[in-house]
């Protein structure tokens, strides 16, 4: 079958779709699919790496490296209608899609789409009002999803708001699959002394980590918050954050501000074959993030042997199993006991990280690739038969 991944985010960049398209090509590719990616540059210059399309591209000072081309009908595009694919797997909203778009109507191919993001915990990048950021949202989304045979979701939460926006169209869960086993290979314990010890981390010290993109909608700053009293009583415990991003200089003002210099450490941005060793240098991972469609950094933490202490929300039914592998919270009293519950009891500690490694298995990329590619054979064979 002749795929094309459609996608205006991918390496170099960092972020959970590049991770999704990167893996699923893998896997379709070691299906015997030929499949290729339509993506942007993150220059102005275009290129072909292999069965990879570079569109040149220009920064959008819309959110950080946002990008858009210029050319609406692009060389690429035309050699890709020449190519005729045989289904059009979309993953983003905006300039590819477009391109997509006009593939799919001069080859007749159909499109599918999965849809990772969701763009009302964006709006105030742009908008000033939700209400109107959120309108602008329902209907891109009702516009982008209206072309698409079958739309993709990562989790139960994100069909139930695509539900409410009225998409008529047929929602499919189909969680993000990772490669288990980087994250589940264990660090060398000098190698690990010897990061701990480039963080300031004290060999007493017991270690809570948060990573990805330092978004304001992450909501790492509820986290300080909620780890203050608990420094201020004298524990010995290191918060590291993982990652980079437009509310860094933000979240390390609040720092200061808090006092808790002594137990916040920042690493900035990790490159994605360093960042499993980031996660075996913490005993649990935490989050206060709402925003997320499914959070692949919860299933690589539990494929690193790290039980979840995160803030209640949807996307985490099916991920967290409730004082198993980890525990939700909302209040600053729920917090603090599951934390401390686990990082004070050595044993149920142990059990709860093995717990986590075991959860995590059922999100291999094997299983992402059987069922995205059991869904193709089906909306192409639906297509040819109403054709």
């Amino acid at each position: 079958m002749k795929i094309l991944l459609a996608t205006d985010v991918y390496a170099p960049m960092i972020n959970g779709v590049v991770v999704s398209v990167q893996n699923l090509y893998e896997q379709l590719k070691a299906k015997g699919h030929d499949v290729r990616i339509l993506t942007l540059s993150e220059n102005r210059s275009s290129r072909i790496e292999g069965n990879i399309y570079f569109i040149g591209s220009l920064p959008v000072m819309i959110y950080p490296k946002t990008r858009m081309t210029a050319k609406p009908i692009h060389p690429y595009v035309r050699e890709l209608i020449r190519w005729k694919p045989d289904i059009i797997h979309t993953h983003t909203e905006f300039t590819t899609y477009i391109h997509a778009r006009f593939i799919a109507g001069r080859t007749q191919a159909p499109m599918v789409h999965t849809y990772h993001t969701l763009y009302e915990d964006y709006t105030h990048y742009l908008f000033p009002s939700r209400r109107i950021g959120k309108k602008a949202v329902v209907m891109m989304t009702r516009f982008v999803l209206s072309r698409a045979e079958e739309v993709i979701v990562p989790t139960n939460k994100v069909m139930g708001v695509l539900k409410s926006y009225g998409v008529r169209r047929a929602i499919v869960e189909i969680p993000t699959g990772i490669k288990l086993e980087r994250f589940e290979k264990n660090l060398e314990p000098e190698e690990r002394s010897a990061m701990r010890k480039n963080w300031g981390i004290e060999p007493s010290d017991q270690v809570v980590l948060t990573v990805g993109r330092l978004g304001r909608e992450k909501n790492i700053h509820e986290l300080l918050e909620k780890l203050k009293p608990i420094f201020d009583r004298g524990e010995n415990i290191i918060f590291l954050i993982v990652g980079d991003g437009p509310a860094r200089a933000e979240l390390e003002a609040r720092v200061r501000e808090l006092g808790l210099e002594d137990h916040v450490r920042f690493t900035g941005m990790v490159s994605p074959e360093k960042i499993s060793s980031y996660y075996h240098l913490g005993e649990l991972f935490i989050s206060a993030s709402t925003s997320e469609t499914q959070g692949l950094t919860y299933i690589e933490a539990m494929a690193s042997g790290l039980p979840l202490v995160v803030k209640q929300d949807e996307c985490l039914k099916g991920v967290v199993d409730e004082g198993s592998n980890g525990y939700t919270f909302v209040g600053q009293d729920d917090f603090e006991e599951q934390l401390l519950g686990l990082l004070q009891d050595r044993k149920k500690l142990k059990e709860f990280q093995e717990k986590a490694m075991i959860k995590a298995r059922s999100y291999s990329v094997e299983a992402f690739g059987n069922q995205v590619e059991a869904l193709y054979n089906r909306v192409v064979a639906s297509h040819r038969q109403n054709g």
